[in-house]
């Protein structure tokens, strides 16, 4: 039974294909006797295949040990835990096998892991991402800004942008000094040199027939636009309806009424309405603008149309829910194209707004007290921004830059110029850890709690520390555990977590590819942005459900509730949800709805524009909720062509071809199986019987051998083991945290997050804390 234990699919020894020969740590080390004795039985017979293939001598390592292997035998874990040694066709041994090779391994692991701690090594200089900047900008100076218009996309790696971070190229230092000026004097209120303006433009694809969230009862489509006004003054807001390619406004029939609001007041009213000439419409919205006087600050700009009718279409077919397109389901009534504003005309000042009172902490009372008065506001500003204390040398260039500002202004245009030389400085755009002066090569030291105070709000609110935290590192007293565990929770019920379920979720679960899905029109015309929209929002509040109750994350796996307005549950199929408005729906033991792995967004991302796709969905289970994705196929096998095999193929049938060639079926025979189980949902997540007038087959299986039909199946599989997924998402937790990817070193850290989570039910807030205490999390390797 236990001489298979080691084999892979292809007939040679699994360790044959996890390092090159030299690749071992130098610790010693011995094996421990059970698995040795296992090892031995198991793989000796192929060793001298195993040398061809792999260039491994098989017989050192086991002599060698464990410590000397320890990549080698981490890889084993990963591979026993996940039973996907030996292969599912083989013979087996029984879980207690399994469950003593592990226990052995891994304790020698842990063992070595705790003797010869090795943390790994961050980078000593880290941007803050798109993300991190937009946050960083809102809690240092209270302003809400739009960073994705001002600071190009991050590139990701293991998953996450915030890792290839370290350079800092000309073109985008130039992108940095522009947004630092216009975010300093948005933040001062400063005073253009003229009237300005933006225009916000809604996406083509969004249906605008029913209500918008945010905005009155009884309107129905527009936008809502949170937009901050530099001055107090009289702002002109001017409106533009979607039009066809012939220049037409899209649905204009009848009268329709436009409605521009400020705060959910309204600032103006216009009627919509088909012009005398049918042929030419320049003139439809040619004067719907409104001047309205704003405050300075931040207001909830609405343009929305009335409502004029809640009365269904009466069809033979059911009607599509998305119209937005003048040939394939154009739109019901006019819609709005953009909102332009430009202002301010006759400008009174920078008003009282958040940002001001936030930087503004004093005013000085004669020009003799204003050098004092700006030290007292610039100070307080780069502790926060520069995450450290603060020192008279690190003074003398932002004073410096405040004198030439006054120079050229007043006192508020030399705190603008100050702002600005914070906002572009290195201390600011960088996560700076530095080496402890004369410290060895290679050797592992625990963080500063400066450094700890700002690893631990990028990891929870991919933001800077607030106020509590940084004075807390001041002291040195933040690593004290009692106070860390405190801060850890603290943080976690503060509403700037959720940065953990838009920044965190939105790159694990691949949230953020669906803006850049666009199924096909033709065999999915009910398919908008509203949908597409609706679909992550579920995902989001779900996630968010878990962590702020608490609940043990393998309720991400299986669950008897989501969250649903009236179009997502239109698109599932669920009765009597009305409006747009999200809200918690309880869910039958029959429902075809509940976990993760039946939700929208996750099988709209996992699939073509055109069809399902099992093996992409089989490699993002076993690369995002097992841990365990199959490498990359060889460049010389050809891509699955579909214009190559009947249309009237299901998927399945379809796919044997890559099986039946063997390069490809190692890989296919473990992704395939996975992702068969959610064939009864199609490439936008509606669930189905039939495919292409045929029964849809379900059945799968896991690459430890289970099989099972169908969704429910795979669920129960994966909670099988619950280890398994907790331990991976530990590992993409882990990763985010560091902004680093992991290594076999990095394997005891995880595991021990892991064993002491199962004691408190795999609890959210327990992988969280074992995750910050953690050697990785609390250390560095120096250079």
């Amino acid at each position: 039974m236990f001489r298979q234990l080691f084999v892979m699919p292809f007939g040679i020894c699994f360790l044959s294909g996890l390092v090159h020969a030299g690749e071992a740590s130098s610790v010693n080390g011995k094996l421990e006797l059970p698995v040795r004795n296992l090892v031995q039985t198991s793989c000796l017979d192929c060793h001298n295949n195993t040398e061809r293939r792999g260039g491994l001598d098989l017989k050192s390592v086991i002599a060698q040990g464990v410590a000397q292997n320890r990549e080698v035998w981490e890889n084993v874990v990963r591979k026993l835990s996940s039973r996907q040694m030996p292969p599912g066709d083989a013979p087996r041994p029984d879980e207690a096998t399994y469950d003593l090779a592990l226990k052995s391994l891994e304790s020698s692991l842990d063992r070595i892991a705790a003797e010869q701690p090795w943390p790994g090594r961050t980078g000593t200089f880290r941007r803050l991402t798109r993300i991190e900047y937009q946050n960083a900008v809102r809690d240092l100076l209270s302003l809400e800004i739009d960073a994705t218009t001002l600071l190009p996309k991050d590139e990701s790696s293991h998953g996450f942008d915030n890792i290839t971070v370290a350079d800092l190229s000309p073109s985008l230092l130039n992108r940095y000094v522009s947004a630092a000026q216009k975010i300093s004097r948005l933040a001062v209120g400063g005073a253009g040199r003229g009237p300005g303006g933006d225009t916000i433009r809604v996406r083509p694809d969004i249906t605008q027939e029913d209500h918008v969230a945010g905005l009155p009862i009884g309107t129905r489509g527009g936008a809502l636009i949170h937009y901050t006004f530099p001055q107090d003054g009289e702002y002109e807001i001017t409106v533009r309806l979607a039009r066809d390619r012939n220049e037409h406004v899209e649905g204009l029939r009848g009268q329709h009424e436009l409605e521009i609001l400020i705060d959910r007041s309204r600032a103006g009213l216009f009627t919509v309405k088909p012009p005398a000439d049918r042929n030419d419409h320049s003139r439809v919205d040619s004067h719907f603008s409104a001047r309205a006087l704003v405050q300075a600050g931040t207001h909830q700009l609405g343009v929305t149309f009335l409502k004029t009718s809640g009365s269904l279409l009466e069809t033979v077919r059911q009607p599509y829910q998305a119209h937005f397109n003048m040939h394939r389901h154009p739109r019901i009534s006019p819609a709005v194209y953009q909102v332009s504003i430009t202002g301010p005309y006759d400008a009174t000042g920078p008003g009282d707004t958040r940002s001001r009172r936030r930087i503004f902490i004093c005013r000085p009372e004669s020009p003799g007290e204003e050098e004092a008065c700006a030290k007292k506001i610039v100070a307080a500003v780069m502790h926060r921004a520069w995450r450290r204390p603060i020192h008279d040398e690190d003074m003398i260039q932002p004073l410096e830059f405040f004198r030439q500002g006054r120079a050229d202004g007043d006192f508020d245009s030399g705190i603008e110029s100050a702002l600005a030389f914070v906002l572009v400085s290195p201390q600011f755009l960088f996560r700076i850890e530095r080496d402890p002066p004369n410290m060895s090569a290679s050797k592992p030291y625990r963080i500063s709690d400066v450094a700890l105070a700002s690893r631990l709000s990028f990891f929870l609110w991919s933001s800077i520390p607030d106020k509590e935290l940084l004075n807390l590192a001041d002291s040195g007293t933040l690593s004290q555990p009692d106070v860390l565990e405190q801060q850890v929770r603290r943080m976690l019920i503060d509403e700037r977590s959720q940065a953990l379920v838009t920044n965190f979720v939105g790159q694990w679960l691949y949230l953020r590819n669906l803006e850049s899905a666009n199924p096909d029109m033709r065999r999915f015309p009910d398919f908008d942005d509203n949908l597409r929209q609706a679909m992550r929002t579920e995902t989001e509040l779900f996630f968010d459900s878990i962590m702020r109750e608490d609940r043990s994350v393998l309720d991400l796996l299986q669950a008897d509730h989501t969250y649903l307005n009236e179009r997502l549950a239109r698109h599932y199929g669920i009765r009597h949800i009305h409006g747009s408005r999200f809200r918690r729906v309880a869910l039958g033991t029959d429902s075809h709805r509940g976990g993760l792995l039946r939700q929208a967004s996750i099988l709209t991302v996992t699939s073509y524009a055109t069809r399902t796709s099992p093996v992409i969905r089989g490699h993002w289970i076993l690369k995002n909720l097992l841990g365990n994705a199959p490498p990359p196929p060889p460049d010389d096998v050809p891509a699955l062509k579909d214009n190559t095999v009947s249309s009237t193929l299901s998927v399945r049938r379809r796919l044997a071809q890559h099986r039946a060639d063997p390069n490809c079926a190692g890989c296919h025979d473990v992704m395939d199986p996975v992702g068969f189980a959610l064939e009864n949902y199609d490439a936008i997540g509606r669930w189905r019987n039939l495919e292409e007038g045929l029964a849809v087959d379900a059945s799968g299986g896991l690459p430890d051998g289970s099989k099972f039909n169908g969704v429910e199946g795979l669920e129960q599989g994966l909670l099988q083991r619950p280890e398994l997924f907790a331990g991976t998402l530990t590992e993409k937790l882990l990763t985010y945290a560091l902004g680093r990817g992991l290594d076999y070193h990095d394997a005891a850290a995880v595991r021990r997050v892991v064993k002491d989570a199962r004691t408190e039910d795999f609890r959210f807030s327990s992988l969280i804390t074992g995750i910050v205490n953690s050697t990785p999390f609390q250390m560095r390797s120096a250079e």
